[in-house]
């Protein structure tokens, strides 16, 4: 699975669309053109007959057939600086599964021809932005139009899954330590989102991995868990609220008595733009279920209203009513600083009104204290570094499209080239100008069961 259990992935995990895949449906045409062409110039006896060619000199390719070469080809990402490289272990299985030819109507499967070194999901490969200065993550050797299709669909999931791993990878570093709740799935096609929570885990993974730390998943779709075994989680949405009429309080109780236990009880505080009062309203409303089941001698359900948290989605156009409309109106629109601030001290003070029996006082002031804050809605890691400089009381931090980001220092595309030939038994290096072969120590012997 990755470089934390070096156990890869097979196809029973991704469900590959072979067929397809091995008649060039997922491959960009050139590809597929040039296949075919080798293939039929093998048909034909072609042996290379051109005057310019590149090759040292003391190498002759005459009498080479083309259509047969066998070529090294290396697999690499161009974004500057560090890259949590995923996507290498379906890749994988791309290869072994339809690399080879059509006889016909039958595939031969020649992948047991070829010569794989692979690095692990969840490796780190550091570059410049140099072509001529990568780490390859991938490196094949064998007749090049036996896996040319191939090249496509392998850059394309090494280019998804190490972009979004990348990206939130550098998301838990902004947080410093702090979760990251992972909730992209509605700004992408659906199909994306096995591929995309596998990358967020391996990213966790890699971040307790590097950081000592001991950070859980949390993913919002089942879909996302599928590869790794993990679930979808959440809570209360804005429509959810809707249907009891705006009554944040009313639609939390009515959550925390049905839903089972183990789902947190995290109240959405924004629908009517006054993320203070109703978190007050929610949180009073939970104490008061939580006393009256304890002393009705049912601690296990009381445990149903005990407020995980409260999460603030507030619309980047609007002020919270806590805030005073005389404030700058660029700091002080949507889940800002002083919002967070407002609320924290709101929470934790909030016992200090209730009527509370003497011997409750106490087990009320650990309620409030223990409710986290979560923030969401348009949060980066810039932003989020920024909360973190200003030491802003937010415990969890609720990030969506930026981790899908592209441009810029986020852009994480992968390439191949062909670096290396083969010319009577003896392997020449032949790359386009401005790139070479290259090494990198993670790389391993690829042997298939």
């Amino acid at each position: 699975m990755s470089i934390f259990d070096r156990q890869r992935l097979t196809d029973a995990t991704f469900k590959l669309d072979i067929q397809r895949m091995r008649q060039g449906w997922y491959t960009d045409k050139y590809f597929t053109n040039i296949a075919n062409m080798l293939a039929i110039l093998s048909q034909q006896g072609y042996h290379y007959n051109g005057k310019y060619h590149n090759l040292p000199a003391g190498i002759s390719p005459e009498a080479i057939a083309c259509g047969d070469l066998e070529v090294e080809m290396q697999w690499f990402t161009r974004r500057p600086g560090e890259t949590i490289v995923v996507g290498i272990d379906k890749s994988l299985e791309m290869l072994r599964l339809c690399t080879g030819y059509w006889n016909g109507d039958s595939f031969v499967n020649t992948a047991d021809r070829l010569q794989i070194e692979a690095v692990h999901d969840g490796c780190k490969v550091c570059g410049d932005g140099n072509p001529d200065n990568v780490q390859p993550v991938l490196r094949v050797r064998g007749r090049y139009r036996d896996f040319a299709i191939l090249e496509t669909p392998t850059l394309g999931i090494l280019t998804r899954a190490s972009r979004v791993a990348t990206n939130v990878y550098e998301t838990f570093i902004a947080a410093r330590g702090k979760p990251v709740l992972f909730f992209p799935a509605r700004f992408d096609l659906h199909e994306a989102q096995a591929a995309d929570g596998y990358a967020y885990n391996i990213a966790l993974q890699r971040f307790n991995h590097d950081y000592a730390s001991t950070l859980g998943p949390f993913v919002s779709t089942d879909a996302q868990g599928d590869w790794w075994g993990g679930a979808g989680g959440g809570t209360v949405s804005h429509s959810a609220i809707a249907c009891f009429f705006g009554d944040t309080a009313e639609a939390m109780l009515a959550f925390a008595r049905v839903v089972p236990l183990p789902i947190s009880r995290i109240a959405l505080v924004d629908f009517n733009n006054d993320c203070v009062s109703d978190s007050l309203r929610v949180c009073k409303a939970m104490f008061d279920e939580y006393i009256r089941l304890l002393e009705a001698g049912q601690p296990e359900e009381a445990e149903r209203y005990k407020l995980y948290g409260v999460r603030m989605d507030t619309g980047k156009n609007l002020r919270d009513a806590s805030i005073s409309p005389l404030g700058d109106p660029e700091l002080d629109l949507g889940v800002n600083p002083r919002l967070v601030f407002n609320l924290r001290q709101a929470l934790d003070s909030a016992w200090e009104g209730w009527s509370v029996a003497p011997r409750w006082r106490e087990t009320a002031q650990q309620f409030c204290k223990a409710v986290k804050i979560v923030v969401s809605g348009g949060f980066n890691p810039e932003r989020i570094r920024r909360f973190e400089r200003l030491m802003v009381p937010a415990d969890i931090y609720a990030v969506g499209s930026s981790l899908f980001d592209n441009h810029g220092s986020t852009v994480a595309d992968f390439t191949a080239d062909v670096v290396r030939v083969k010319v009577n038994d003896q392997w020449v290096d032949l790359a386009k100008v401005g790139r070479h072969a290259c090494d990198n120590p993670d790389l391993e012997a690829v042997i298939w069961k």
